[in-house]
C-alpha cells in the first residue's frame, strides 16, 4: 500500500472511530440531538358528558395522571422598566376613569430603558415532541428559556432548554418547544371540552406558584364566559372563573375537569391591592386555544376585523322593542372607524347586527369572535336593523393590526386625560350619574363642533354610576337620544327625567369628532 493510500485509510479509520467514540459518549451523557422540525399533533378533545360520583381517590387519580405533563418555567430577560416584573401575572384591578367602559388595568405606556429580569412561571406539554402551552406573559421578553419536568429537582439540576414557536397577545398564550430532550419519553396532556363547562363542576389547578413545582389546588367552576379585560388594552376576552386558588407563577398552568383533561389555560387573578389569592382566578377556554394551535405553530395567529365597536350591554326588552327587533340577539354598533371596512360596507352608528357571515349573533362577545376568526380579504354579508328595518350589506374583512390598534388606543388616552376639566358653566344634575353642561360658544370652539350641533357636553362622571357602566366621559357631546336629536340642555335634562327606573335609553354622542352610542340604563 502506498504512503498516500495508507494515509487516507487511516484517516478515514479514525474520523471513524472518532464518530463511534463520539455517538457513545453522547448516548451516555444524554446529548444525542433530536429533529425538532416535526409537525404539531393538536391534542383531541374528549367531549364525552362528564358523569359518575367523587370518592376519595378522584383527586388523587388527577394529579397523579396529569402532574407529569405539567412543567415549571423559568426565564431570564429584559423588559422595559417602567412594566413592573410581578412574576408573570396580570392583576386585575378596578378602573379610576370610565375610559374603555369598566376595568382596564392597564395604561399606554412610553419608550424606558430596559432591565434585565428573572421569572418563573408554567405550562403543560401537549406534544411528545416537545411542545409547551403557557402564557405569553409568561415567556414576554425572555432571551433564555429553561424547562423543569415534574420529575426533576429544580435546586439541584438544571432545566431543559426551550425556545418560542409562536405567541398570541390577544389571548395571552404562547407555544414554547424544548431544544434538548429528556432520556425518558414525555407525558402528554388531554384536552376536554371548555364548551361543555358550567357553574359548580370542580376543577383541579396545578402550576409552580412562588416557584413550588408541581402545586396542586381544587375548587369549582364559578362562571363560564366571564367578559374580562384581556391582555391587550381594550380588548375584553371570554374567560372560566375558578375559586380553586391560583398565586404568582400559577400561569401557563393547567386548569382540569374531573377526567384530569386540560380545559382551560390558567392566567389571571383578582386581587386586593395584595399579591395572593381571594378565590377569584380565570383561564383561558382550552377550545378557544386549540382552534389557534396551528397558526402558533406557524408562529404567527392571523385574524380579522371590520373597523367598529358593539356596545357590552345586554340588548334588554325595551331596547329590542326601540330597535323593532323580533328577539333580544344581536349586537349593538357604539363606533364605526372612518373608511374602515364597515364604514366602506355602508355600517352606521346605532345599528343593530343580528347576523354575520349567515349565522345569527347572539350578542357582542360572539359578534367579535366571528369576525376574528374570518379570513382577511372575505366579503361577508352582514345582516343589521337600522329604523326598525332589516338588511343586509357587504363587508370585506382586513387584517387584525394589534399594534396599530394599542398606538390608537394610547392617543385617545392622552386625549381623554388632557380633557378631564369640566367647561366654566353651571353644571346641571342627572339621575344616571353624570353632569351636563349647555354648550357655548366657547365650547363649541374648543370642542371643534359645527355650529348648532349637539345639546349638552358632559362635564364629570361619577365612578360606578350609570353613566361611567354606559361608557359615556367627560366631554362627550350629546347629539341624540333614542333617535330623536338634541339641541339644548332644557331638551336633554328634560328627556332623561322621564326616563323610569329599570329603562334604557340609546345615546348618540360625539367624542374627537367621532360619533358614538352608548345604553344608557337608569338603576
Amino acid at each position: 500500500m502506498s504512503g498516500r493510500k495508507s494515509t487516507f485509510f487511516y484517516g478515514v479509520l479514525i474520523a471513524l472511530a472518532s464518530v463511534v467514540v463520539g455517538m457513545v459518549i453522547a448516548s451516555r451523557l444524554d446529548l444525542a440531538p433530536a429533529s425538532f422540525a416535526g409537525s404539531l399533533t393538536v391534542p383531541a378533545t374528549n367531549s364525552t358528558p362528564l358523569t359518575g360520583a367523587l370518592d376519595a381517590s378522584t383527586f388523587r387519580t388527577i394529579a397523579k395522571t396529569a402532574g407529569p405533563s405539567v412543567v415549571s418555567i423559568v426565564i431570564e430577560g429584559t423588559r422595559p422598566v417602567q412594566q413592573s416584573f410581578d412574576n408573570f401575572f396580570n392583576f386585575i384591578q378596578p378602573d379610576q376613569s370610565p375610559q374603555g367602559g369598566g376595568r382596564n388595568r392597564q395604561r399606554p405606556q412610553q419608550q424606558q430603558r430596559e432591565e434585565p429580569i428573572q421569572g418563573a412561571g408554567s405550562g403543560f406539554i401537549i406534544d411528545k415532541s416537545g411542545y409547551i402551552l403557557t402564557n405569553n406573559h409568561v415567556i414576554d421578553g425572555a432571551t433564555h428559556i429553561e424547562v423543569f419536568l415534574s420529575t426533576m429537582n429544580e435546586q439541584l439540576e438544571q432545566g431543559y432548554a426551550a425556545k418560542v414557536v409562536g405567541r398570541d397577545e390577544l389571548t395571552d398564550t404562547a407555544l414554547i418547544q424544548l431544544t434538548e430532550m429528556p432520556k425518558e419519553p414525555l407525558a402528554e396532556s388531554k384536552f376536554g371540552d371548555s364548551d361543555q363547562l358550567a357553574p359548580g363542576d370542580w376543577v383541579m389547578a396545578i402550576g409552580n406558584p412562588f416557584q413550588l413545582s408541581n402545586t396542586v389546588t381544587v375548587g369549582v367552576v364559578s362562571a363560564v364566559g366571564r367578559d374580562t379585560p384581556g391582555a391587550v388594552v381594550g380588548r375584553s376576552q371570554q374567560m372560566i372563573q375558578t375559586d380553586a386558588a391560583i398565586n404568582r407563577g400559577n400561569s401557563g398552568g393547567p386548569l382540569l375537569n374531573i377526567r384530569g383533561e386540560v380545559i382551560g389555560i390558567n392566567t389571571q387573578i383578582e386581587t386586593d391591592q395584595g399579591s395572593g389569592n381571594i378565590g377569584i382566578g380565570f383561564a383561558i377556554p382550552i377550545n378557544m386555544v386549540r382552534d389557534i394551535l396551528p397558526q402558533l405553530r406557524e408562529g404567527k395567529v392571523t385574524r380579522g376585523r371590520i373597523g367598529l365597536s358593539v356596545l357590552r350591554a345586554p340588548i334588554t326588552n325595551d331596547v329590542a322593542t326601540s330597535y323593532g327587533l323580533p328577539n333580544n340577539l344581536g349586537a349593538v354598533v357604539g363606533t364605526v372607524t372612518a373608511d374602515g371596512p364597515a364604514d366602506k360596507g355602508g355600517i352606521k352608528v346605532d345599528d343593530v347586527i343580528t347576523k354575520f357571515n349567515g349565522k345569527t349573533v347572539k350578542d357582542n362577545a360572539q359578534l367579535v369572535d366571528m369576525v376574528m376568526a374570518t379570513a382577511p380579504g372575505t366579503t361577508v354579508p352582514v345582516e343589521i336593523y337600522r329604523n326598525k328595518k332589516p338588511m343586509t350589506l357587504s363587508v370585506k374583512v382586513e387584517a387584525l393590526d394589534l399594534a396599530q390598534e394599542q398606538e390608537q388606543a394610547g392617543q385617545q388616552f392622552g386625549r381623554n386625560r388632557d380633557r378631564q376639566q369640566a367647561p366654566r358653566n353651571e353644571p346641571k344634575d342627572t339621575a344616571f350619574g353624570m353632569q351636563l353642561r349647555e354648550i357655548t360658544p366657547a365650547i363649541a370652539h374648543d370642542l371643534n363642533l359645527p355650529a348648532g350641533k349637539g345639546g349638552a357636553v358632559i362635564s364629570s362622571v361619577e365612578p360606578l354610576g350609570d353613566a361611567f357602566r354606559a361608557t359615556l366621559q367627560p366631554g362627550d357631546v350629546i347629539l341624540a337620544i333614542d333617535g330623536t336629536t338634541t339641541t339644548g340642555l332644557d331638551q336633554v335634562t328634560g328627556i332623561l327625567d322621564k326616563v323610569a327606573v329599570g329603562q334604557t335609553v340609546r345615546v348618540r354622542y360625539l367624542r374627537d369628532g367621532q360619533e358614538g352610542l352608548a345604553l344608557l340604563r337608569r338603576r
